[in-house]
């Protein structure tokens, strides 16, 4: 592999939905609204080579469109009105993602590819355009790299670049795009410091078990 993607997704939330499993009378279902990808040189000084972010009009099960909750656009920074105008169809932004990705394998912190496969596209009644074979969950690279199992289980994929202390530009937590970021610069520092090599990216992923 010459490069890697490192992605996130956010998706349609309500206050406490997250305890309720997306389970309440007024949850809605956790369809997903914004797509960020960095593109990762896995060569060389591990570069980063591009980003990709996507808005998406998420469809209730019934082709209807969910009103953005006001908790979620505190949390994400998302509008309802760039959802409005800048948001396209799910099954295009799937195109969008796996034409940029240009056949590599995709990882996120955690499985984002189960609500942008398995749910969002179940919920529009859509094929799910990329295999699951293709997503690899970031979190056993890290463990494979050394970090402590308790602190993996407890930090987010925004914090995780400011908990290795890598630089970089500020970043929004809950943005899809600063959020894939952080992941991207700590795979980044990892690789240039040996920890990790390009190899470490193939899939499937054999993780190491924590040590005690």
């Amino acid at each position: 592999m010459r490069h890697t993607i490192i992605f996130d997704c956010e998706f349609l939330t309500a206050p406490g939905a997250m305890a309720r499993g997306w389970c309440g009378p007024l949850d809605p279902d956790p369809s997903v609204v914004q797509i960020g990808a960095v593109k990762l040189s896995l060569e060389a000084d591990y570069p980063v080579l591009e980003t990709h972010s996507t808005l998406i009009q998420p469809k209730d099960r019934f082709g209807g469109q969910p009103t953005l909750d006001p908790f979620f656009i505190e949390l994400t920074g998302i509008t309802q009105q760039a959802v409005d105008q800048e948001g396209i169809s799910h099954a295009e932004a799937l195109r969008r993602l796996d034409d940029f990705s240009e056949g590599a394998s995709l990882w996120s912190w955690g499985k984002d590819e189960l609500t942008l496969l398995a749910i969002s596209c179940y919920v529009e009644s859509i094929a799910a355009l990329i295999p699951a074979s293709r997503f690899g969950n970031a979190c056993g690279l890290l463990l494979n790299a050394g970090m402590p199992y308790d602190i993996l289980q407890k930090t987010t994929s925004g914090e995780l670049a400011n908990y290795y202390g890598v630089q970089g530009t500020a970043r929004r937590h809950h943005d899809a795009l600063d959020d894939a970021m952080s992941v991207t610069l700590t795979l980044q520092h990892l690789l240039r410091t040996g920890r990790l090599d390009g190899g470490s990216f193939r899939l499937p992923l054999t993780v190491a078990p924590p040590t005690a």
